[in-house]
């Protein structure tokens, strides 16, 4: 069994209720269940979440919620590991159930195309070496014109490189880079288990196009133009089968 999760804890310090917040007259979080739901290689979807509110609203765009996580497991500082382990441990412990894969997808990164989460989940399915796949975009800028600040003064980030002024080099001068995105990673319980690890050594790499990323307002801004311009299938899709509604917060 294959099994999207798509985790939504209730805090976010950038963006005040960010998963729930509305684009497009709809909560953030149905673009990704949409997606998920559209994936023809993910049998199940599942959100996990601290908030009932959440919770309610996952289930009416036709995610299952069959836990609440942990309030402990749901802070700012909570890595990735606690909400995996928490689902893959209730999974077994009241369904008797291994998931093959957890396909993890961040419902931040709204805009996606159900047929890549297939691609990347064949894409995995053919890797006997891979211990997880993660999806990134190609950079504009290579990490070697980056700086940070020393001192009050801008310094590179590669110190150890040997030539004098490195980042004044031209941009072909660096490898190319990728800049992780949540479009879809994937992960195998089995060497989680067995590794105490996500990702592993051997993340099999998939490319996705650019893809937006909600940590500010500005970002529910500019999501909303691009909706609004060119369209998007997972809005599409929404529209024809949900009907635009505000969403009352709970007291």
């Amino acid at each position: 069994m294959i099994i999207g999760i798509i985790p939504a804890r209730s805090g976010s310090k950038g963006v005040s209720k960010k998963n729930i917040k509305l684009l497009g007259g709809y909560p953030l979080i149905a673009y990704t269940i949409a997606a998920a739901k559209q994936a023809k290689e993910i049998d199940r979807v599942i959100v996990s979440t601290d908030s009932k509110e959440i919770a309610e609203i996952a289930k009416t765009y036709g995610a299952e919620v069959p836990f609440l996580r942990p309030k402990e497991f749901a802070t700012d500082n909570s890595p990735d590991m606690d909400f995996i382990l928490h689902a893959l441990d209730w999974l077994k412990e009241n369904e008797n159930i291994e998931p093959e894969l957890l396909v993890h997808l961040r419902p931040t990164t709204p805009l996606r195309d159900p047929e890549l989460i297939d691609s990347a989940i064949q894409s995995i399915k053919k890797n006997n070496k891979a211990t997880s796949l993660r999806s990134a975009h190609e950079m504009p800028e290579s990490p070697h014109k980056v700086f940070e600040i020393k001192n009050g003064f801008w310094v590179g980030l590669f110190p150890n490189d040997p030539r004098p002024e490195y980042y004044n080099l031209p941009r072909q001068t660096f490898p190319l880079a990728y800049h992780p995105n949540g479009y879809v990673d994937i992960i195998k319980p089995d060497f989680v288990r067995k590794n105490n690890s996500l990702h592993g050594p051997r993340m099999l790499a998939f490319i996705t196009p650019v893809s937006i990323e909600v940590d500010q307002p500005e970002d529910f801004e500019y999501l909303g133009y691009i909706i609004n311009k060119k369209g998007h299938k997972l809005y599409d899709y929404l529209k024809s089968n949900f009907p635009e509604k505000k969403i009352t917060p709970m007291r």
